[in-house]
């Protein structure tokens, strides 16, 4: 290793252990627990130590590091609701099948599925079929490919949709069992 490069190295550490406190602060935000959040800063300060060679000068550090952070947090929290979600394997789908409680206590204070989709499909296909799609559990880049649109136009159809949802829905009224 060459005197440059053990002045980067250093130059990347001490950047990276001046930058300990903000990356705390951050890792609480996400995760709203202390130790999860150490656990947090730790996974990223080795991150990003392993992949000191992907970095560039002329990039901005904070951010980057920042963005390793974040990445960690979502694919973390992605894995721990994959491993919660529950398959149900038993003949005639039983499970899937059984009286779930809706946390609704008259049938008044809740609208049904049939009630919701059918606000649904009275949007216009713009809104309607990005929504759906979304709802059906596509990813926003996976919907602007098949309907060949920008993910951008994509994102504001289904956030006008959602909005319109809500709008339509002002009386929905959910009562908190706490």
């Amino acid at each position: 290793m060459t005197t440059l490069d053990n002045k980067k190295n250093k130059g990347f550490e001490s950047k990276l252990v001046d930058l300990q406190n903000n990356m705390l602060n951050y890792a609480l935000t996400l995760t709203t627990n202390r130790e999860e959040a150490k656990d947090l800063l730790q996974e990223t300060t080795l991150r990003a130590l392993d992949n000191q060679d992907k970095y560039y000068e002329n990039v901005n550090f904070k951010g980057w590091v920042f963005t390793i952070m974040h990445n960690i947090f979502v694919n973390n929290y992605r894995r721990a609701v994959r491993s919660q979600t529950m398959v149900d394997q038993t003949d005639n789908l039983y499970h899937l099948n059984m009286p779930q409680d809706s946390g609704f206590d008259t049938p008044e204070g809740s609208y049904t599925i049939a009630e919701i989709h059918k606000i649904i499909n009275n949007f216009a296909d713009e809104y309607k079929l990005p929504f759906t799609m979304h709802l059906s559990g596509y990813k926003y880049e996976e919907i602007a490919i098949k309907l060949n649109l920008p993910i951008g136009t994509v994102k504001s159809r289904i956030f006008f949709a959602r909005k319109r949802l809500q709008e339509l829905l002002k009386d929905y009224k959910y009562i908190d069992r706490e």
